[in-house]
């Protein structure tokens, strides 16, 4: 049977690295919805347009292809025929994401992709969102969280890992702290727990104790007995 773990947060709580070993482990999907936005915002920029106007960002959905692959159990995103699955890893895109997510009309294409992906197969699904609206009736929800000074670290080591070595530590900061902003005051599904996702905390502990945390969590929800 189909199941789904939901896995929420703000930027930089891990939850893309944290959702990809979960998946991992119990050989089920992962889904990085957050991709998604980056390439539609990636895309806006691109092309000259804002990506806080609703009504020209709408028009530029009508004639844009967003494709998502699983090619040997990784993610690939394709927009308009083009892998940008590496090109939309930049701060720019980043804040991209954060303005067209505020858009109900990005949010409402976007999540319907979602949800057919997850309709098919057990996956592990995370966002800002999630839990919360994507998939409201999700089995297993948790959200992740952490200080803006640990999430502004994780995200530079990220990002030099990935060959970035000119951005600063003060410009990702700025960016989470923009983006915490954009996220939880969106009028369309902002970033909040849902009232029946565990919290964690992950400011303290290893992506490691993290996963194994969700992992017993999930087990001891599928076993009650062994609680």
């Amino acid at each position: 049977m189909a199941y789904a773990i939901a896995l929420d947060g703000p930027a930089g709580a891990g939850k893309s690295t944290i959702a990809r070993r979960i998946a991992e482990t119990l050989d089920i999907l992962y889904l990085d919805t957050g991709a998604m936005y980056r390439a539609i915002g990636m895309k806006a920029v691109a092309q000259g347009i804002s990506p806080k106007d609703e009504t020209a960002v709408g028009i530029m959905l009508e004639s844009t292809d967003l494709d998502i692959r699983f090619v040997a159990g990784a993610q690939e995103v394709w927009l308009d025929g083009i892998n940008v699955s590496e090109a939309i890893r930049t701060p720019e895109a980043s804040r991209a994401a954060s303005d067209v997510s505020t858009l109900p009309v990005v949010r409402r294409a976007l999540v319907d992709l979602q949800r057919t992906i997850a309709s098919h197969q057990s996956l592990v699904m995370d966002g800002r969102d999630i839990g919360t609206h994507v998939l409201p009736d999700a089995q297993y929800k948790f959200f992740l969280t952490a200080s803006v000074e640990e999430r502004a670290q994780r995200r530079l080591h990220d990002l030099q890992s990935r060959g970035n070595q000119t951005v600063t530590l003060e410009e990702v900061r700025a960016d989470i702290e923009y983006r915490d902003r954009q996220d939880s005051e969106r009028a369309f599904a902002p970033l909040r727990q849902a009232e029946d996702a565990i919290l964690v905390d992950t400011t303290d502990l290893t992506i490691e104790a993290v996963v194994q945390t969700i992992l017993s969590l999930i087990a001891t929800r599928q076993n009650p007995a062994k609680g």
